[in-house]
């Protein structure tokens, strides 16, 4: 993973749209993710086959839950000025309706957000994402982490507040993860491929 950083400070209209202009025009190998990460704009490398089979598992479950005006999306932007933050997250489930409202879909504009962790980078999804994701009020969080202390997991985060989420369910994989309304959604976690 790279990065590239942006001045220290905070994160006014002036120094946020710089900084979206930085991301916007940084040429990544194709496949890469690119998002700016507490001000400072990151690119991953592409992510794992057994990462993407994950993300598609999810989403296609979700599919089966959402309403029809809702989309599930894999590479949406997600705007989170406050914390200096624009996430691309592994899925997320957002009104459409927000995807027509101008260039860039506020965070809290998304019903769900789900990350699925890599090893190099574990730790943005755990704690910096999740931050920002609770500081832009997304009433669920869903972090599918196979690097959890060896032994894979599944964690629903939900309550945002003053920056930060409540755990409403943890699992390790192999167990059932009910994701609660609107979603009203049982995930089998043991179908999620390990690593």
């Amino acid at each position: 993973m790279s990065a590239l950083a942006a001045e220290p400070g905070s994160f006014g209209n002036t120094d946020w749209d710089e900084l979206v202009r930085v991301w916007e025009g940084t040429d990544a190998p194709e496949g890469s993710k690119v998002e700016i990460i507490e001000g400072i704009v990151t690119v991953s490398p592409p992510a794992s086959e057994e990462h993407n089979d994950t993300a598609e598992l999810v989403q296609r479950h979700l599919y089966t839950a959402i309403p029809d005006d809702w989309g599930v999306y894999q590479t949406l932007g997600l705007t989170c000025p406050e914390t200096g933050g624009l996430f691309v997250p592994d899925l997320c489930v957002v009104p459409r309706a927000a995807l027509r409202r101008g260039k860039r879909v506020p965070a809290g504009e998304a019903e769900l957000v789900v990350e699925v962790t890599s090893k190099s980078n574990a730790n943005h999804d755990r704690i910096k994402k999740a931050h920002g994701y609770a500081v832009a009020g997304v009433p669920l969080y869903l972090l599918l982490d196979a690097w959890q202390s060896g032994r894979p997991t599944a964690t629903l985060y939900g309550e945002p507040e003053n920056g930060t989420y409540r755990v409403l369910d943890s699992v390790e994989y192999g167990e059932e993860l009910t994701l609660p309304e609107p979603f009203k959604l049982v995930l089998d976690t043991g179908i999620f491929p390990l690593g």
